[in-house]
């Protein structure tokens, strides 16, 4: 069935829906934040891997580090073994040496301190590093005791003591008296030359 409209009047259009404002802020509102929390992750993650990065970084050059240090300590280490032994060796030629001039120096020193003796001979003379141990005989008790000064006043031995002395009873007619000494041989300090006078001050006329 046909409708006709009598009146004219145009048919009214459906009215259209508005969106309201508040509604579009929120949802600009939430698009920035989504936006500016991405922005700020991105920002994050970039600076965590720079910082991680530059973190391994100087773990590997902390580990050649100690590597390095470790290779040198075996080198100080090693040094200090080399020098220990060469110091040992020194030592032994050192004290070989000293025993050497000093055995030369003692036997002259106890000739000599014999030779202004009288009356006393010895028998034996035993020397354990400095620790010396004299064995003789003598005319005397006077003549022990004569010995014993010389060996202080040469100034190559200290800490004498006589250990024993009696009469040999072995042949009586004629008075012996075995000793025996214990000293110590040590050999005397260099002295220092004296310096040279200074020239006199010309004399003014």
């Amino acid at each position: 069935m046909i409708r006709i409209n009598l009146l004219g009047q145009a048919r009214p259009k459906a009215a259209r829906r508005a969106v309201p404002l508040e509604a579009t802020l929120q949802i600009l509102l939430l698009v920035f934040c989504m936006v500016a929390a991405v922005v700020f992750l991105g920002v994050h993650y970039y600076q965590l891997n720079k910082e991680i990065g530059e973190t391994q970084t100087k773990i590997r050059n902390l580990q050649g580090e100690k590597a390095r240090l470790e290779n040198l300590k075996q080198q100080v280490e090693n040094f200090d073994r080399e020098k220990a032994v060469l110091q040992q060796r020194i030592a032994v030629i050192e004290d070989l040496q000293r025993n050497r001039t000093g055995g030369q120096e003692l036997l002259d020193m106890v000739a000599t301190t014999v030779t202004r003796s009288d009356a006393l001979w010895l028998t034996s003379m035993t020397r354990k590093g400095n620790a010396l141990t004299f064995e003789g005989s003598a005319a005397s008790i006077n003549a022990v005791a004569n010995f014993i000064t010389q060996l202080k006043r040469s100034g190559y031995f200290k800490n004498v003591e006589i250990k024993e002395s009696h009469q040999d009873d072995k042949n009586p007619a004629v008075q012996t008296f075995v000793f025996t000494l214990m000293a110590e041989f040590a050999l005397p300090q260099a002295r220092t030359a004296p310096a040279p006078a200074a020239p006199a001050a010309p004399r003014k006329g």
